[in-house]
C-alpha cells in the first residue's frame, strides 16, 4: 500500500519504518518541524518531504495522523485530504466518533476512518520487536476495517479488534502497568545512586518480578515485601529514612504501601 505520515515522533518513526519492512510504501511524511521529517526520510527508502497540509494530491491509499491527542484536532482543522482516501489516528484514547465527526466538520471531501492503535511505549532508536506488536484497529466500515486489519497483519502477528471503549480501558490499563511503572523504576534509580551504589544490583528483582507476573493470571498472587507481610516494623525504617533523605517520595511510600496491605486485609 501506498502511506503517508504526518508526525514524526516517536510512534510515525517506528510505525512507518515497521510498514516499509512489510513492503509498503511510505511515500510521504510531514512534520511542523522539517528537519525531523528530513531525518525519518533518511531512514526510509523512498520518502518525499511533505512541505504543508495540502494532501490534495497525494497518491497515499492511508494517510497515518501520527500526532498528539492535543495536535490531533488542530492538524484535522488544516489538513486537506485526497477524496476517498483512508484516514486512521493513532491514539489509545480518541475515539472513532469523535475522529470522523472532527473530519465531516473540516474535510471538503469524503474520506474514510480508522483507528490503527499500536500499544507499544516506543523511542527512537530503540529496537521493537514488530512481529509481537499489539495493533488494535477500529472502523464502521467493515470494508476498510478489514483492509486496515490485512496492513496490520502484514507487520505484526499480534493484530486485534477493538471498539473505543475497549481501546480506552486498554490505555489506562497500560498507564499502570508502564508509565506508572518506568516512574517507580526511576525512583529506585534515584535512591541507589544518590548512595553511590549500582542499579544493576536490583535488575535481576526487577526480572523476576516481571517474569512471576508473566506466568501469572493474577500478578497479585506474586506479591511479596513488607507491605504483604504486614511488617510495620521495616515499614517505619523506610519511612523515617525516607523522611531524612528523600521526603518526595514518603506519599508514594505510603500510597503503595496502604495499597498493597489493604488487598491482603480484604480477602
Amino acid at each position: 500500500m501506498k502511506i503517508s505520515f504526518v508526525g514524526s515522533g516517536n510512534v510515525a518513526w517506528h510505525l512507518s519504518q515497521a510498514m516499509e519492512e512489510a513492503g509498503h510504501w511510505i511515500c510521504e511524511i510531514y512534520s511542523r518541524n522539517p528537519q525531523n521529517a528530513r531525518k525519518l526520510a533518511s531512514e526510509l527508502y523512498d520518502t518525499n518531504i511533505q512541505p504543508d497540509l495540502n494532501f490534495s494530491e497525494s497518491n497515499a491509499e492511508v494517510i497515518v495522523l501520527a500526532v498528539s491527542d492535543d495536535a490531533l484536532d488542530q492538524v484535522i482543522e488544516q489538513i486537506v485530504f485526497p477524496e476517498n482516501v483512508i484516514v486512521v489516528h493513532t491514539s489509545g484514547t480518541r475515539t472513532l466518533a469523535e475522529f470522523q465527526k472532527l473530519i465531516e466538520i473540516y474535510s471538503d471531501v469524503f474520506v474514510h476512518t480508522g483507528i490503527f492503535y499500536p500499544l507499544q511505549s516506543f523511542t527512537k532508536g530503540f529496537p521493537i520487536d514488530y512481529k509481537e506488536l499489539p495493533l488494535c484497529i477500529e472502523s464502521k466500515n467493515e470494508l476498510i476495517e478489514n483492509k486496515l486489519i490485512a496492513l496490520a497483519q502484514s507487520i505484526s502477528d499480534n493484530v486485534t479488534r477493538l471498539d473505543s471503549d475497549e481501546r480506552f480501558v486498554l490505555h489506562v490499563a497500560a498507564v499502570f502497568a508502564n508509565n506508572f511503572t518506568n516512574y517507580l523504576l526511576g525512583v529506585s534509580h534515584d535512591l541507589i545512586s544518590r548512595e553511590q551504589l549500582n542499579f544493576d544490583l536490583l535488575k535481576p528483582l526487577i526480572q523476576t518480578t516481571i517474569d512471576k507476573a508473566f506466568s501469572s493470571d493474577d500478578p497479585v498472587a506474586g506479591q511479596t515485601g513488607p507491605a504483604r507481610r504486614g511488617d510495620w516494623v521495616t515499614i517505619n525504617r523506610h519511612l523515617e529514612y525516607l523522611q531524612e533523605t528523600n521526603p518526595e517520595w514518603i506519599d508514594i511510600y505510603r500510597l503503595m504501601t496502604d495499597k498493597i496491605r489493604g488487598l491482603y486485609l480484604s480477602k
